[in-house]
């Protein structure tokens, strides 16, 4: 993932204009500090491969690539056990209305031909487009998960969020008006998601007497919690979460606990459980 909202991608023309001679960008070149990724394009040492391979063919970072570069929650793709393991695709590369497409070595990128506005020629594109293209070329659910994400870190605000459920069909415009901005992990934007249908009263980040702040309630009696990648390793925090829960059901309350493997490879045996665990007080 790149470090900046401008990967290190520069014309000639840019670097004439912060003083390198023609004689000093090849002397770069050839030290390797400076990579060229097409004629009149170069790219600093540090950007990264994503950054370098979308400058190649004509653009920059779009859709979910771009989306990972800003830090939003994304999910990963889907997994087909029966099939033989295939390379990584390309990056997406924003192609704004009017590119050119660049012939490279092993191309697989994925390109997004739509106009936006961005008067850096490498920049990334705006979050709410970002946001589009994601929903367009992803789905609702990885949409839906961008989504929250970026409200909870607050890059996409009121006039923003208004011009980006304006850009979408009927689906995309109810998946903005569902989503929040308090959500704390794309986990959590997913289970609230997948249990929409059954119309099940959601909460999430609630602070529970005697146990804490848990991910989500569930007619205000069943505990979620979802356990990211990192979280919840140990004896320690095995511990600590066991302790919650006890107190939890000394209230009354039940806790079900899933990791990011159940809830992204077996979901359905998640919502068996929770659908299950609600019956019983039916």
């Amino acid at each position: 993932m790149c470090s900046s909202t401008r990967p290190s991608i520069w014309t000639t023309k840019e670097l004439r204009a912060q003083g390198y001679t023609k004689r000093a960008i090849a002397d770069l070149v050839a030290s390797g500090r400076l990579r060229r990724a097409r004629r009149g394009v170069y790219a600093w040492q540090d950007a990264c491969d994503d950054a370098f391979t979308a400058a190649e063919h004509g653009g920059s970072l779009g859709c979910t690539d771009a989306a990972e570069h800003l830090g939003l929650w994304l999910l990963p793709p889907p997994e087909d056990e029966s099939a033989e393991p295939t390379p990584r695709p390309g990056p997406h590369v924003w192609m704004r209305a009017d590119r050119h497409q660049y012939a490279h070595s092993d191309c697989a990128s994925v390109p997004h031909w739509d106009a936006g506005d961005c008067r850096d020629a490498f920049g990334l594109p705006s979050v709410t487009q970002v946001l589009e293209q994601v929903y367009r070329c992803r789905g609702a659910e990885q949409f839906f998960v961008a989504l929250e994400s970026a409200r909870r870190q607050n890059l996409i605000l009121g006039k923003a969020l208004a011009v980006l459920r304006s850009a979408l069909d009927a689906v995309g415009r109810d998946l903005v008006d569902f989503s929040r901005a308090d959500a704390d992990s794309g986990l959590e934007s997913l289970v609230r998601l997948r249990l929409r249908r059954h119309g099940i009263s959601v909460r999430t980040q609630v602070d529970v007497y005697g146990t804490g702040r848990v991910d989500l309630v569930l007619d205000g009696w069943l505990l979620i919690e979802a356990d990211g990648k990192a979280n919840h390793d140990g004896e320690s925090m095995r511990h600590k979460d066991l302790v919650r829960d006890a107190n939890a059901a000394s209230w009354g309350l039940t806790t079900l606990r899933f990791d990011y493997a159940m809830i992204i490879y077996d979901w359905d045996l998640v919502e068996r459980a929770i659908l299950g665990m609600l019956a019983t007080r039916a």
